[in-house]
């Protein structure tokens, strides 16, 4: 693990880093998650569109932001690099459906643990193609392109839950038509 020193002093460790949260030594894919929270918070009543366009713009700069940093340590897909795992959650909780986590509705909260589980479940599992991403690709694509597939996954898995629960009354909100 790079010493606090390194990732604070470098602005492309920093960002990878996810602004220090990489740096747990307990988990730091799930600390890094967690972080992660903190920018779907942020921005989670943006108009869609906007929060797509954060979403695809971290995901873009994490091809480089997560491969730099990976060439500069000599480690491939070190596990302090947590930029991708901001991708993929912001990936996952992009399936809430709009309304469902306003700010301060306990109920809304419960869909996004929801999804963080899904999305660290899927991460660890890496099923078919984000494994094939995290062996194959040996870059900055490989190392968030396995997150955004687990993301998808995870944020799949999280709307037909919520899908589930409106038809059977166990959500607010009406289902979609």
């Amino acid at each position: 693990m790079p010493s606090a020193r390194t990732v604070f002093g470098d602005p492309i460790h920093l960002l990878a880093f996810g602004f220090g949260s990489g740096l747990s030594r307990w988990a730091p894919g799930t600390t890094g998650s967690l972080a992660a929270l903190v920018v779907y918070f942020a921005i989670m009543n943006f108009p869609e569109w906007a929060y797509l366009a954060i979403t695809v713009i971290v995901t873009m700069a994490g091809f480089h932001i997560c491969g730099e940093s990976a060439r500069r340590l000599g480690v491939h897909d070190h596990s302090g690099i947590v930029w991708d795992e901001w991708a993929g959650m912001l990936v996952t909780l992009a399936f809430i459906p709009p309304g469902i986590t306003l700010a301060g509705d306990a109920a809304g909260l419960v869909w996004v643990a929801l999804g963080f589980f899904l999305f660290r479940l899927f991460d660890i599992l890496k099923p078919w193609p984000a494994r094939y991403f995290d062996e194959k690709w040996h870059d900055g694509t490989g190392i968030v392109m396995d997150d955004v597939v687990a993301g998808l996954y995870a944020g799949l898995a999280l709307m037909l839950i919520v899908l589930v629960a409106q038809q059977t009354g166990l959500a607010a909100g009406a289902p979609p038509a």
